[in-house]
């Protein structure tokens, strides 16, 4: 549990601070390790309505990190639940 807070705010740190693909490594890394990281579409939310700008290459889509964040939680989630190494 102190590692998962841990992570929050270091995250919370980068989305913040640091450029974002360091975010984004962050973010990754954390989804991978933890079982169910809710917080990493939660801080790039925060990313978006920080330094989000309309993409005319994705429909004009401000929340493109987020919605990419949640698709890959939600697939990371199905694919843990199929290897055998990660806990139930």
């Amino acid at each position: 549990m102190v590692l998962r807070i841990f992570a929050f705010f270091i995250l919370l740190f980068s989305v913040l601070f640091l450029p974002y693909y360091v975010s984004v490594i962050l973010a990754l890394a954390g989804i991978v390790y933890f079982l169910f990281y809710l917080e990493a579409p939660i801080l790039m939310l925060l990313s978006d309505l920080l330094c989000g700008a309309k993409e005319g290459r994705f429909l004009n889509i401000t929340f493109l990190s987020t919605i990419v964040f949640i698709v890959i939680l939600i697939v990371a989630g199905v694919l843990k639940k199929k290897l055998k190494f990660y806990q139930k």
